[in-house]
């Protein structure tokens, strides 16, 4: 019996805490607090009730956020961090591959119009010497990489 009267009790409590509070000026000129102003008077709402139908609404714009929507914010702002680096990354990670290939294709021109012979190996496994076409078509191959990778 007794813990059914503090049950009681505690949930009285809690109800009344749960109230919506006022401030207001009276006739006097007093500030005074309360849960319900009287009629005629001005009163400015302090905070929500809190509970679960409270924390469950968004909050008014420009008002105070509830710890469990800060707590949504900071995990939308880390989540939209986070994919803002693995973005550049990758972008960098781009950046470099392009870079490396404009490097190569310079040096495989460079290579190709040196005069050099060039030697290659068929599928055989048997080794031959570039001619002058192929020579061309691996100086076209090379300047389209270096188009396609440098830029320009």
């Amino acid at each position: 019996m007794k813990k059914l009267l503090l049950l009681i009790a505690g949930l009285a409590f809690a109800a009344a805490a749960a109230a919506q509070q006022f401030k207001w000026v009276d006739k006097d000129g007093k500030v005074r607090y309360g849960d319900t102003p009287p009629p005629g008077v001005k009163a400015t709402p302090l905070r929500a009730p809190s509970g679960p139908s409270a924390s469950s609404k968004p909050a008014a714009k420009g008002g105070p956020l509830t710890p469990a929507q800060q707590e949504a914010e900071f995990r939308k702002r880390q989540l939209e961090a986070g994919k803002a680096r693995e973005k550049e990354a990758a972008a960098a990670e781009q950046a470099q591959a392009k870079k490396e290939n404009c490097e190569n294709a310079k040096a495989q021109l460079q290579y190709v119009e040196s005069g050099q012979r060039i030697a290659r190996t068929d599928a055989k496994g048997e080794r031959y010497f570039l001619d002058d076409e192929q020579r061309a078509a691996e100086a076209a191959r090379a300047r389209k990489a270096i188009s396609a990778s440098c830029g320009g």
